[in-house]
């Protein structure tokens, strides 16, 4: 493994707070890759500080370069294109499955669905997270900080110092509690 500065994932499922925790690093000093090829909309009003490049890592990983020292996001299922040539580490969001269904119906416009559907939804999602955390477990250059969703939002403070030992990284954590506005958490 090449010895470099550690490259920061934010990862967990969609609608799980990835794009809030880009923005506290931001927020917070943290360099981020970017590329503003998403643009803000009323689902991420704030933006979704995505990488268009990560969606190609598997075939080409070029980006991973600029990375050390850096923050990006990238969905969990992306996680196991990763090159072992580097240090990641890994800020994982969690939040209720029941609330990231909802936020994916709402954002698709959808509306309507059955208990049966939302229940193999969530199965579905749940049996995801398994596999990739124990895909995670048995990766020696993966270091995983779980980031509860609702503490991020109810209990920012606690949880940006959690964020900043983690990192080893000298985040202002006024400034990515600042970020957090309970309004944008609609999906409860």
């Amino acid at each position: 493994m090449q010895k470099s500065e550690a490259i920061t994932i934010v990862s967990g499922l969609p609608r799980s707070g990835t794009s809030l925790m880009m923005q506290m690093l931001y927020a917070g000093t943290m360099p981020v890759l970017t590329d503003n090829v998403r643009q803000a909309d009323i689902s991420n009003p704030r933006g979704y500080f995505e990488l268009e490049a990560v969606k190609h890592t598997r075939h080409n990983a070029a980006w991973l370069v600029d990375a050390p020292g850096r923050a990006v996001k990238m969905i969990y299922r992306l996680l196991y294109d990763l090159p072992d040539d580097h240090e990641y580490r890994v800020l994982f969001l969690r939040r209720d499955l029941r609330q990231v269904v909802a936020s994916q119906q709402a954002m698709l416009g959808k509306t309507g669905a059955s208990d049966a559907e939302n229940q193999r939804m969530m199965a579905i999602f749940q049996k995801e997270l398994d596999s990739v955390d124990a895909w995670l477990k048995g990766r020696s250059n993966f270091t995983v900080l779980n980031v509860p969703h609702e503490q991020l939002i109810n209990n920012s403070a606690h949880q940006a110092e959690q964020i900043k030992m983690f990192l080893n990284y000298p985040l202002d954590t006024s400034a990515m509690c600042a970020v957090v506005d309970p309004a944008l958490h609609r999906r409860r």
